[in-house]
């Protein structure tokens, strides 16, 4: 089904070319082409500090992106899958340009020669990286920055203000506490039209999570009930309906983490139980206390600045039982706990596997933009309505999109199962129907035969709304094509 739409959107864009009126038309229908076939765009965006580089490097498993608050940090930087490692500058005005870089303190520092960053438009970085394949990541500068420059920097890309299509596909988002900037920038990427947002396009990072515990050792779970409780803010929920608490820091630093490392962690754990509790009381305590320790005070200074307190106090709580005898049991541990492979999951879940459909949104988004804006030949904008309209997928997006923002009432039981059911928890079809990922075939298949029923009857019975037949019409579809696949 999706192919099917793929390639209706694909004849509109090759017959458009043969009708473009000038140069930069016949451009822009190849940048939608591009990103119709292309890996998916997402964007990482959050405010000022929210840790977004730092997850784009553990998200990556290397470490690309400057964290410090250098010049590149103030410029939207595309991340994609090359042969060869390269940086490109595109800039407001002239030709884009490949730049020299240097890894001198790990991450890339791009020369922009001679200009500033209010006169680059965004840079393309091209890395060999199999993380990459599926996925073209869009860091940008923090929103709600002192500097009103920067902010609109990632507002004008991601943003669909005064009718602009976003250049992201979807939008990874990190909180760390929920801010009236953070609702209103969400706001500003969802709308009810085709060309802004979709409720499945977005998920939300409590990043930095261990802060909000404390750095306890208890501070993932306690994070994690902040991240529930986000969730269900209605308003919140209906932008983002999914929150994930990460801590970006002890992800990066357990994908890569280096024998040595391991080696001072395991020192430290083999010390009295009371000496070390008493180091790891503060950072400052723990980097500048004197102690007998075979771990000397810059050693100590260096493992808090890979994995910050909670991650240290983790670790060595972690090396202490027996959980983590070696550094490659470590570092298995330390990804897993610090949520970086729950974010993995739900990305794939959430984007990956809908990925064709997302693109296909912005696709369209993009191309009617352009046919209203220039003069193409007659029919062809007709052509896109009748593809939005017809698509079963867009369908969905729109349904979903309604129920969660209060333009379709049913009673809670129904509203879960649609919302499900339409792909707001993921798209395969055991996900759909809500039943485990290693369900059979025939599991499947009366799940969808029982649920068929059950909407059939729904959009037929004389006491539902006009409103809530439709929704169970689009319902009757989704099930209907599971079936048939």
């Amino acid at each position: 089904m999706t192919d099917d739409l793929s390639a209706a959107i694909l004849a509109v864009i090759e017959q458009a070319q043969q009708s473009a009126p000038t140069y930069k038309d016949r451009l822009q229908l190849d940048e939608i082409c591009a990103r119709l076939t292309g890996p998916l765009r997402l964007a990482i965006a959050g405010k000022v500090k929210a840790g977004k580089s730092t997850l784009l490097n553990a998200l990556l498993g290397e470490e690309l992106a400057p964290t410090d608050a250098g010049e590149c940090t103030q410029i939207v930087t595309w991340y994609f899958l090359d042969d060869r490692p390269h940086a490109t500058l595109i800039p407001l005005d002239g030709e884009p340009r490949e730049r020299p870089y240097d890894r001198d303190g790990g991450a890339l520092q791009v020369d922009l020669g001679g200009l500033r960053p209010a006169d680059v438009d965004h840079l393309e970085i091209g890395w060999p990286t199999s993380r990459l394949r599926d996925l073209t990541i869009l860091d940008t500068p923090g929103i709600a920055s002192i500097s009103a420059d920067v902010s609109a920097r990632t507002q004008r890309v991601l943003a669909a203000d005064d009718g602009r299509v976003p250049v992201a596909d979807a939008i990874l988002y990190l909180l760390r506490h929920t801010h009236s900037s953070d609702i209103r920038f969400l706001e500003s990427f969802h709308d009810d039209e085709l060309a802004h947002g979709t409720p499945m396009n977005a998920i939300g990072v409590l990043s930095r999570a261990d802060e909000i515990g404390s750095c306890r050792l208890d501070s993932m779970e306690v994070a994690e009930r902040v991240a529930q409780r986000y969730e269900a803010e209605p308003r919140l929920h209906r932008l983002c309906p999914v929150i994930v608490p990460v801590n970006g820091l002890l992800g990066h630093t357990a994908t890569t983490l280096r024998e040595a490392e391991y080696a001072m962690l395991a020192a430290i754990a083999q010390a009295p139980i009371d000496e070390v509790a008493e180091l790891l009381l503060t950072a400052d305590r723990f980097t500048s206390t004197p102690s007998g320790l075979p771990v000397t005070e810059l050693e100590r200074e260096h493992l808090l600045g890979r994995l910050g307190l909670y991650g240290v106090r983790l670790s060595v709580e972690l090396i202490r039982t027996g959980v983590a005898t070696n550094s490659s049991e470590l570092s298995s541990e330390l990804t897993e706990r610090s949520g970086l492979n729950r974010l993995r999951a739900i990305l794939v879940r959430q984007f990956e596997t809908r990925s064709r459909v997302l693109k296909a949104y912005s696709a369209v988004a993009a191309l009617t933009e352009l046919l209203r804006a220039g003069n193409f030949e007659p029919g062809l904008q007709a052509r896109v309505e009748e593809i939005s309209a017809g698509a079963h997928e867009f369908q969905e997006i729109r349904l979903l999109s309604d129920l969660r923002s209060g333009g379709v009432t049913l009673k809670p039981e129904r509203t879960e199962q649609l919302d499900r059911l339409l792909g707001g928890s993921g798209h395969a079809p055991t996900a759909r129907l809500g039943l485990p990922d290693d369900a059979t075939d025939d599991d499947v298949r009366q799940a969808a035969l029982t649920a068929l029923s059950s909407w059939q009857g729904f959009a037929t019975h004389p006491l539902t709304s006009r409103p809530a037949q439709l929704a169970a019409r689009v319902a009757t579809r989704t099930l209907e094509g599971l079936l048939a696949g």
